[in-house]
């Protein structure tokens, strides 16, 4: 019977958590926004992880990819701690990617919200103009 989880998910989400701690604590770059880790993707001998992180609070694309390398900047002192809080017999490298999903999610939620709002507005349009119409018919007779 295969097992639900490789040994990369396990790693994967233990690796997600330790990182959140440890930029929440241990990283003090006034540069850094809140980070919000949202993947974190290891490669099969476990020598490397992608780690996805979204910036709270950041306004622009731009702003958002140049946190990411100040992480990257940050990633060997990153890896030298996580070796000392997991058991691993080697800490992968870590490489910090922008993740531009959340962004594209917010863009594509106010999108739904505007058009619901103008379809709203169309129909109290519509029928108010209809109501008219038939109060009109009625005083006709």
């Amino acid at each position: 019977m295969p097992r639900e989880f490789t040994r990369n998910d396990r790693v994967s989400d233990a690796l997600q958590r330790e990182l959140a701690e440890l930029i929440r604590d241990e990283v003090r770059d006034p540069r850094l926004k809140m980070v919000n880790i949202t993947g974190v993707e290891v490669n099969r001998d476990l020598a490397n992880a992608k780690v996805f992180v979204t910036f709270v609070g950041s306004d622009s694309e731009d702003e958002s990819m140049q946190a990411a390398k100040i992480l990257n900047g940050a990633s060997g002192f990153l890896r030298s701690l996580l070796a000392k809080r997991m058991q691993m017999r080697t800490t992968p490298r870590l490489h910090f990617i922008y993740d531009p999903s959340s962004k594209r999610g917010q863009d594509l939620s106010a999108l739904i919200d505007t058009v619901v709002k103008t379809d709203n507005a169309r129909r109290l349009d519509s029928d108010a103009s209809s109501s008219d119409s038939s109060s009109d018919t009625s005083e006709d007779n």
